[in-house]
């Protein structure tokens, strides 16, 4: 049913992926699927690396940790950005599109009073892939 699953990741945040990584990676298994785990990073340094290239460094390592971990095929595709905050939705969408993926998990932003909108709830407006957002971590 599914071919191509895209699993988007904040490097920074990654410790509250975890179950929105499992679920992806039961889904692909269940489908025989592979995994591309996409991330988008701007030119500045942040928390997560001080450089783009750092940041696909490090997502690279992180697809092969999770690939083993769960025993699936994944690959990391890092996106940059020069403005993440405004461009995140586009290139997400951009990315279903250049991956051929038909399924998209994701976790669900935190409730919170004060917030600037959902990545996955733009991205399920802007995409013909389903989007399935994973609540928890």
């Amino acid at each position: 049913m599914y071919t191509r699953i895209m699993i988007p990741v904040d490097l920074a945040h990654k410790d509250q992926l975890t179950k929105a990584i499992r679920t992806g990676a039961d889904l692909a298994r269940h489908y025989k699927a592979p995994v591309t785990f996409v991330g988008v990073t701007g030119v500045q340094p942040t928390p997560a690396a001080h450089s783009p290239e750092e940041y696909s460094r490090k997502l690279d390592a992180f697809a092969k940790a999770e690939a083993e971990a769960h025993g699936i095929e994944a690959t990391a595709k890092t996106i940059v950005a020069h403005d993440p905050m405004v461009e995140t939705d586009r290139k997400l969408a951009d990315a279903v599109k250049e991956l051929e993926a038909d399924l998209v998990v994701m976790g669900s932003h935190i409730p919170r009073a004060f917030e600037f909108g959902s990545h996955g709830g733009a991205l399920a407006s802007h995409s013909s892939a389903t989007v399935m957002l994973v609540r928890g971590d």
